[in-house]
Parts: structure tokens; C-alpha cells; sequence
């Protein structure tokens, strides 16, 4: 049985653990690129330097929202594709997909140079974290093409069902990462540029590793230069599917912006370092709930297409349940050790230590909620409804948090900042419950119209044959 055919016979819970294991390590260990960062930066050069990586972090994010704008599209795709036993288009896709990815990383490194500084400054800079974050950002879009076509091309390994090859690409680079930190800043003494200098260093390493899978002759899919040339209807159906990843990356960039102005407005740059290192833990808790959605998205994609929607469903509520016990796991961790996980950052800073364990306390209270939203909203994207899962997806981050973001600090001050995220939560779980209940209900509806239709044409063949005995006798 090859690897895609495996999606649509073999037992889902299977199928979940085959794919989404590799997957949550890969995740967790992609997030280690920015963890082992800060780690080693708080202890290296202290809390201004996790604040400088804290407001560089926004225009990280827009980077990699266009490689999941890319990558994410054309998975879906290239995923319904497989389902759909046509090999030749899912490798078009691929072909546009590596070509879109190499034009959008080039542009928005030059881009992003230009205007590095006033960017910064909009995102939350002060004058004393700005020298800080200059110096990292300015070598990580330099080195912005190797993030950018390693995370992307890496999410059509996984597609074609090759998830431990998926999570080895990862391995490889934060492996690299976790390496080289330690010699670039400690060693070499370069502070917050060798810490850049390590992270895109791994990234290319990881990239390398990527390339060399498709064009070693060990992938299903094949790189063929002749599907280099962009198709725009390829093109628009990659940006339909992609862009509600894309639209939750621009608005989680737009929402730490928002929320590092409110961190320097009421509480100044030991706000903004102590959110650095609670963005690092949520960021542990959140990939391996991404890291389930990457593992159910083509087992969803495929049996969609197929339209065996039993399965569909059962994948679906066996990673949603996943996801919602990694919440749980992640709530009870962050409860019983705040003050070791604020540590590891830098144990010297008391201040540090205090405004930390605070964030945690309130902005992570509502973690399980967090996993159902995730999986509940690439759902929808998993089965090529983009415009429900743009919705969904932006739903946490931009229609709820962002709003309160503005409105709950001017009643609450610094805790009101806080707060905002386990409100959100509440709001965008409820709207994305109230959505699944409507699709699962139309899936049911057209699973029984499906069997309907079958118990019709069967009933036909047995006529059929009945008359033709009946003529021959």
C-alpha cells in the first residue's frame, strides 16, 4: 500500500498518531529556533535582548505568513489531489508552489531591510530594546529565502504521506540551531547577531536537507522545471486555501503590535522582556496542537475528496481531542512551575521573574479551549472551504483579541492586557463550535444522500438484470 492510498484504508487513530507524532515534534522542535534564541540571549546579553527579540518577533511572523500563505495552500491542494488520483496536477502545484516561494522570500527580505528600523519602532522598539532587535532582524531577513522554502516545501513532504522524513527536516535545523547558539554569542562573542547568524545558518541546513528529498529521487512527487512557470488559476486557488493561515499569521503580527504598545505604555520594557519569554511557553503549548492539525489535514483532505466522510469526522474529533489534552497538559505545567520556567530565561532579573509568572497565570489560563478553536478552524481549510476558515482563524486573533487589547487595559491596567487573551479564547471556541455543528450536520446530510444515490443505482442494476433473466427465459 503507498503512502497515499494508506489515507483513505488504513485506521484513523492510526493514521492520526502516524502523522501528527512527527509532526508535534517537528513543530516543537521549529519553535526551538526562537526558544533557544531567547534562552541563550537572556542569559548572554540580558532582559533588553529578550525584548529585542519580543518586538523583532512581529516581522518574523509576516515573513512566515507568506510562506504558509504558499505552503499551507497548495498542501491542501496538493492533498485533495492525491485523494483525487491525480499526481500530475498535484506536481504542477508543487513546481508554482516552490516558485512563489523564492519570489516572495526575495521580496520581502529587501523590503524588510529597507524599512527595518521604522518597523521596529512601530512594533513596540523603545530606545533601549531598538539597537537590540536591529541587530537580530537585520541578518534574519537577510537569511529570509532558507526559512522560507525549508518550512514551506517541507509541508508537501507530509502531504504525499511522509511525515518522518517531515519531522527529520526539523530535527536537522533546530538541532543546528541548539549547535550554534552557543558558539556564536558565547564563543564569538557576537550577542544578538550571532544569535541571527545561528538561526539562519540551521535554516539553510534545513533546506538543503528539503531539496536534496525531491530532487534525490525518494519523493512521490517530482520537481519538474517545466512546472516552474506560475499558472494563475494555480495561483489563485493556492492563495484561496492558504489565506487563512496567512490572514492569522498578518493578524497575530498586527495583535503583538497592539500588544507591545500596551505592554510599554503601562508597564515598559520589563513588560515586553517577560512577555518574550511568555510568548516562548505558549509558543511550546501551541505547536504540538499545530503540529495535530499538520498530522489531521491530509488524512481529512484525502477521505474528503474520496468522500468517505466517516472518516472524515472521526479524524477530526480524534485530533480535536488531542489538541484539547495538550491544553490541559500545557495549563497544568504552567500552574505548578512559573517560576522554573521564567528561570530559564534569565534567573537573575527578580522583576522579570515577577511580571512572568503574572502573564502566565492570566494569559494561559484557558488553554484547552485554544486547542479545540486550532483544529476546529483547519478543519475548514482541510476540505477547501477558505472563506470559513479565514473567518475562524482570524476570529482569536484579530475580530476579539485585538479589540480587546484596546478596550480591557484602560479598566485593568497591565493585568488588562492579560486578560485579553483568555477572553478571546472563550469567544472565538464558542463561534467556532457553532460553525462545526452546521458543517458536521451538512456532512451527515450528504453522507445519507450519498448512500441514497447508491441504493439507487443499485436498485437499478438488479432491475436490470432481473428483466434481462426474464427476456432469456
Amino acid at each position: 500500500m503507498d503512502n497515499a492510498t494508506q489515507l483513505g484504508e488504513v485506521k484513523i487513530s492510526k493514521l492520526l498518531v502516524k502523522f501528527s507524532v512527527p509532526a508535534i515534534v517537528g513543530m516543537v522542535v521549529n519553535a526551538i529556533y526562537n526558544i533557544v534564541d531567547r534562552i541563550y540571549i537572556g542569559n548572554g546579553v540580558g532582559s533588553l535582548g529578550i525584548g529585542g527579540t519580543t518586538v523583532a518577533f512581529p516581522v518574523m511572523l509576516i515573513t512566515m505568513a507568506f510562506s504558509m500563505l504558499i505552503g499551507f495552500g497548495a498542501n491542501s491542494l496538493i492533498s485533495i489531489r492525491l485523494g483525487q488520483n491525480k499526481r500530475d496536477e498535484a506536481e504542477e502545484l508543487l513546481g508554482n508552489a516552490l516558485t512563489l516561494f523564492i519570489v516572495s522570500a526575495l521580496s520581502l527580505t529587501v523590503v524588510g531591510v529597507v524599512f527595518l528600523e521604522p518597523m521596529l519602532k512601530l512594533f513596540g522598539a523603545t530606545e533601549a530594546i531598538l539597537p537590540y532587535a536591529k541587530d537580530y532582524m537585520f541578518v534574519i531577513l537577510l537569511g529570509n529565502i532558507f526559512m522560507t522554502v525549508s518550512f514551506g516545501m517541507n509541508n508537501f513532504i507530509r502531504a504525499e504521506g511522509n511525515p518522518q522524513i517531515a519531522m527529520k527536516t526539523m530535527l536537522i535545523g533546530a538541532g543546528s540551531n541548539i549547535v550554534l547558539d552557543p558558539v556564536f554569542i558565547f564563543v564569538f562573542g557576537w550577542g544578538m547577531t550571532g544569535a541571527a547568524v545561528a538561526t539562519v545558518l540551521s535554516q539553510a541546513i534545513s533546506m538543503a536537507w528539503v531539496l536534496r528529498y525531491f530532487l534525490g529521487g525518494k519523493s512521490l512527487l517530482k520537481v519538474h522545471a517545466k512546472n516552474f512557470r506560475l499558472k494563475s488559476q494555480n495561483v489563485k486557488m493556492i492563495a484561496a486555501l492558504g489565506f487563512a493561515p496567512f490572514a492569522m499569521q498578518l493578524a497575530t503580527s498586527f495583535q503583538n503590535m497592539i500588544m507591545n504598545q500596551s505592554l510599554i505604555k503601562y508597564g515598559g520594557d520589563i513588560a515586553i522582556s517577560a512577555m518574550g519569554v511568555t510568548m516562548s511557553v505558549m509558543t511550546l503549548i501551541f505547536m504540538p496542537m499545530i503540529g495535530i492539525n499538520q498530522g489531521a489535514q491530509p488524512i481529512i483532505g484525502f477521505n474528503y475528496g474520496a468522500q468517505k466522510y466517516d472518516r472524515v469526522k472521526e479524524a477530526l474529533k480524534l485530533a480535536i481531542s488531542a489538541a484539547v489534552a495538550i491544553g490541559v497538559i500545557g495549563l497544568l505545567v504552567t500552574r505548578l512551575f512559573p517560576d522554573q520556567l521564567v528561570s530559564v530565561f534569565n534567573s537573575k532579573d527578580a522583576e522579570l521573574l515577577k511580571i512572568g509568572k503574572l502573564q502566565m497565570k492570566i494569559a494561559l489560563s484557558l488553554l484547552p479551549i485554544v486547542g479545540f478553536q486550532i483544529v476546529g478552524a483547519n478543519y475548514f481549510q482541510a476540505v477547501g472551504k477558505p472563506r470559513h476558515a479565514s473567518f475562524l482563524s482570524l476570529s482569536r486573533q484579530f475580530f476579539f483579541l485585538i479589540p480587546l487589547l484596546l478596550i480591557l487595559p484602560r479598566f485593568f491596567d497591565l493585568p488588562g492586557v492579560y486578560l485579553s487573551l483568555p477572553v478571546s479564547d472563550v469567544l472565538s471556541g464558542t463561534v467556532t463550535a457553532i460553525f462545526l455543528f452546521y458543517e458536521i450536520k451538512h456532512l451527515d446530510d450528504s453522507h445519507a444522500k450519498g448512500l441514497e444515490s447508491s441504493n439507487e443505482v443499485m436498485k437499478e442494476r438488479v432491475a436490470k438484470d432481473t428483466n434481462t433473466i426474464t427476456e432469456s427465459v
